[in-house]
């Protein structure tokens, strides 16, 4: 029997728009949205809380004597959360497309459009394989800005490693993919530095009393 597509189904609705949208609650992309947030983007995150996280007991990230992963993550989110990304706790992303100059991110409650996308999905691979970016081997080609053969695509974490999975390494690559995105943006090799003389009237409130 053949199915005809009704035509009356509607096509997905566009909820909002973004400059950068992030699948993938780890480290990689809760650090992405930090840095492209704090810095003046308008960021867009999809978290479905399976990172391994919640498994992990930090001793090794520097800095950080010892704290359990989902200890961990709860900060990184609220940090996130601090500097205006819009996280979408729970929504799950089922297709990335590229759109136009952008992207197209679908999920069960309608369809995102971004300027830029990082993709954080662990060691799944297979929105990076729909989005047709480059493979070495079993892992997504990226340079060393985090982009993929995908203009304006990023892929970070266990996306592009062969087990090298720390979460300190993550962090480092999705703030390494939202920082290209800022140079792009900016016309300018981008650095994010604070300074404490400056820290009191740039971010107030979120100084720890303890400084």
């Amino acid at each position: 029997m053949t199915a005809f597509a009704s035509p009356y189904q509607r096509a997905p609705v566009t909820i909002r728009m973004a400059d950068v949208a992030i699948v993938g609650g780890g480290p990689a992309g809760l650090s992405a949205g930090l840095f492209a947030g704090k810095n003046g983007l308008d960021a867009v995150l999809f978290d479905t809380d399976k990172t391994w996280m919640h498994k992990a007991h930090l001793f090794n990230y520097p800095g950080i004597g010892s704290v359990g992963g989902s200890e961990f993550l709860a900060t990184l989110r609220q940090q996130a959360d601090d500097f205006g990304v819009d996280r979408k706790q729970g929504e799950e992303v089922t297709a990335v497309e590229a759109a136009g100059d952008g992207f197209a991110v679908t999920t069960e409650a309608g369809e995102y459009e971004a300027d830029y996308l990082v993709l954080a999905t662990g060691a799944s691979r297979d929105l990076a394989e729909s989005l047709g970016c480059e493979f070495d081997g079993d892992l997504v080609d990226v340079g060393v800005s985090m982009e993929t053969s995908v203009e304006g695509a990023y892929a970070t974490g266990a996306m592009v490693r062969a087990e090298e999975w720390q979460a300190v390494i993550s962090a480092g690559d999705g703030a390494a993919a939202a920082l290209n995105i800022l140079s792009n943006e900016k016309g300018e090799h981008y650095h994010d530095f604070d300074v404490p003389d400056t820290a009191t009237s740039v971010f107030g409130d979120l100084i720890d009393d303890d400084e």
